[in-house]
């Protein structure tokens, strides 16, 4: 009897065990313990990635925006160009003419006189821009000659730097150090474009096309205005009884 009874224990453990086989051949290995993804996002390498209700996974690896510049400038086309240089305007030229109204392209403008000092230090510094900006198109005009434009803008005191796109005034060059790396800083953080490797003053650069060395004239407005105050005040001094007579005075009572 005791025989017997052992005899069905043991078919039963083994009957258990190959139950539990196969359940584990058709459920597979079991899953490693471990933090469940919250409801809505996917893990997977580390990294989680949220899913929208259409499906779509976002991923929340936070990236810095892209830097946006205030002039949105369209390239100048270079091609066959070899030489760039400044163009300087003459007295009967129009700058609203060779700035073209419909065009994206950028242009940077120097407002200038011959005689100022500060302008001809600025010279050099500004010849060297088109070779280190090609993309862009510069400009130079004698504020004196055109002084319609002067007023227009607001250039009341020279040298003056502004940034046009087409015909249309973007940004003032306020800053006092005018030297090729400020002006270059000015023109990347306006319109985005990287300055060349080459961003040196050359010797060719003091020549032309704009003068780094002021040049002496005659200011006639200046030689108007001392010769007129210099005749009004001889003429003031010449007929000063006759002014007095002009001015009346306290009248006395004269005793007998």
């Amino acid at each position: 009897m005791a025989l017997f009874t052992i005899h069905i224990i043991s078919k039963c453990f083994h009957s258990l065990c190959a139950r539990r086989k196969m359940a584990d051949a058709v459920m597979g290995a079991p899953q490693s313990a471990g933090l469940e993804p919250l409801p809505g996002e996917a893990c997977a390498g580390g990294r989680c990635e949220e899913s929208s209700p259409s499906g779509e996974t976002k991923s929340q690896n936070f990236t810095e925006p892209a830097k946006t510049y205030k002039v949105s400038c369209d390239r100048r086309n270079v091609t066959g160009t070899e030489l760039f240089t400044v163009q300087l305007l003459n007295a009967s030229q129009d700058l609203m003419e060779l700035l073209n109204a419909n065009s994206t392209e950028c242009s940077l403008v120097l407002f200038y006189t011959t005689w100022c000092q500060f302008s001809a230090s600025l010279a050099p510094h500004f010849n060297a821009l088109p070779r280190v900006f090609p993309s862009m198109h510069f400009l130079a005009l004698d504020a004196s000659q055109h002084s319609s434009l002067s007023t227009r803008f607001g250039t009341v005191a020279v040298p003056n730097i502004l940034l046009f796109q087409g015909a249309k005034p973007m940004a003032r060059f306020n800053q006092t150090d005018r030297t090729l790396e400020t002006l270059s800083s000015f023109i990347t953080n306006q319109t985005g474009f990287e300055a060349s490797p080459d961003q040196t003053v050359r010797d060719e650069d003091r020549v032309g096309p704009l003068l780094s060395v002021p040049v002496k004239s005659i200011d006639w407005l200046f030689v108007f205005s001392v010769l007129f105050i210099s005749g009004f005040t001889l003429y003031a001094i010449l007929c000063s009884d006759s002014i007095r007579w002009l001015v009346p005075g306290p009248d006395h009572e004269h005793q007998d």
